[in-house]
């Protein structure tokens, strides 16, 4: 059995000043640096000291694997390819200015390449490619225990790179979960089959 444990950073200070995210590098805020702490005893009680971890090198991911490698008795990998998605001029900036000037995507059609309207943002298709490819890379390894160390929006595409689901594809695919979550992703030794466990609750 594989299993990769994908933990979305918890809560940083964008979050409680109703910023913008994306690239601009915020810390974790007070709570954020318990629940990490506490994601890292619930990991230690789980996995065993064979494990590889990875995470997103931006602040709040890198202090949340950080966390974790303590507990664990491991070295984060730093991997910029596991970031979120890159908001251009909007990085740092209200959250109300960015949805002001956002563009949605047309309901079909180009939607992996749709231009949001805001300057220097990363389209869906080049984030998605981005996070693929780090999964590639993460994937190679014959490790039975990895975890990896990523933000929300970023979770959508390690899960679909983890189902295989093809890349043009991923133009619709949404996965939810809430800051500090869980995700297990699973791959059975015999029909070699891949399961999702999405966390439960709020």
């Amino acid at each position: 059995m594989r299993t990769v444990h994908v933990v979305t950073h918890p809560q940083a200070t964008h979050h409680v000043d109703h910023l913008v995210g994306g690239w601009y590098d915020f810390e974790l805020t007070p709570e954020g640096e318990r629940a990490a702490v506490a994601i890292a005893e619930s990991l230690h009680a789980k996995v065993p000291e064979d494990v590889e971890l990875y995470s997103s090198d931006l602040r709040r991911t890198a202090r949340t694997a950080e966390v974790i490698g303590e507990r664990l008795g491991v070295t984060p990998v730093w991997d910029r390819r596991l970031r979120e998605k890159s908001y251009g001029e909007a990085g740092g900036k209200p959250q109300e200015w960015l949805d002001r000037r956002f563009v949605p995507p047309p309901a079909a059609g180009e939607r992996l390449g749709h231009d949001e309207g805001i300057p220097g943002a990363e389209t869906k298709g080049a984030m998605a490619a981005r996070v693929y490819a780090a999964m590639d890379s993460i994937l190679e390894s014959d490790r039975e225990h990895q975890i990896v160390v990523t933000h929300g929006g970023a979770l959508t595409f390690v899960i679909a790179a983890w189902i295989r689901m093809p890349l043009e594809s991923a133009g619709y695919v949404d996965f939810r979960a809430s800051p500090g979550s869980v995700t297990l992703l699973r791959e059975d030794d015999y029909f070699h089959n891949r399961q999702v466990v999405l966390p439960t609750g709020k």
